[in-house]
């Protein structure tokens, strides 16, 4: 199997101004064209963490999808990030898995931030979305998913555990942690992409993207401004790892599925 290209892209969000967004990050995705194979942006990528969807909620075939399908197929790589789907009158926190052939997947947040009524302003997801890619299996998560490891757990044998987040800055810690922690427990290789700026809350953001390998050891990590870094992931070294030490084959089961 062939080692995984990983771009990620820490950058400040505007609030609730998709336009001006999507333009930023464009101007990012340019810089990683045809060099990469999966490009990860934050959690509300186009409008930042507001909780009036009414004010900005998209369709599945408004401006942001449309953006992304252009996107995928101008950088020839996947391109995952959450924004702000409305459907059958309710409104979502929605990840999108964007293909470069336009084909696409989508999950919506389990686990919503009930501390900002989160919870109140949107519809909780049901299912887990696992994706190949590249002949990788992964599993893309928002945020607040990240402080529910029985989510997060690895009973599907994934290859790669990420998280799109808006992780505020007093929190930072636990972020870092939690990231480590899903990253040794799975044996997964684990990548966090958070915001940085501030928000129109006053909420301040520092980043923190980072990077854990399947032995939880830290590969990338980065504070307090914007960033576009693209990783190679090695999908041998962490093959040989799990035969050497196979913790996986002894988590305990359950009776329900994600």
């Amino acid at each position: 199997m062939q080692n995984l290209r990983v771009t990620l892209i820490q950058s400040n969000i505007l609030w609730e101004q998709v336009e001006e967004n999507l333009n930023h990050f464009s101007k990012k995705i340019k810089t990683v064209q045809n060099q990469t194979d999966l490009i990860v942006l934050p959690e509300m990528f186009s409008t930042g963490f507001s909780m009036k969807p009414e004010r900005v909620a998209e369709s599945m075939d408004g401006k942001t999808m449309n953006w992304l399908k252009d996107q995928a197929k101008y950088a020839d790589a996947v391109i995952t990030g959450s924004f702000i789907a409305t459907e059958n009158g309710q409104y979502f926190n929605r990840l999108v898995w964007m293909q470069p052939d336009g084909k696409y997947q989508t999950y919506d947040k389990k686990h919503l931030f009930t501390l900002a009524k989160e919870d109140e302003a949107y519809t909780a997801g049901k299912k887990r979305l696992i994706v190949a890619w590249k002949g990788w299996k992964i599993c893309p998560l928002i945020c607040y998913d990240l402080r529910f490891p029985v989510w997060s757990r690895n009973s599907v044998g994934y290859d790669l555990l990420i998280y799109m987040a808006s992780w505020p800055t007093p929190r930072i810690d636990a972020w870092q942690t939690l990231l480590a922690a899903r990253a040794i427990e799975n044996q997964s290789y684990t990548i966090g992409v958070n915001r940085v700026g501030e928000d129109e809350n006053q909420y301040q953001y520092s980043g923190a993207s980072s990077i854990f390998d399947f032995m939880g050891k830290s590969k990338y990590r980065i504070f307090d401004q914007e960033d576009v870094f693209t990783a190679e992931l090695n999908h041998e070294e962490q093959k040989i790892f799990r035969k050497k030490l196979n913790f996986l084959a002894d988590q305990d089961k359950y009776n329900f599925e994600f």
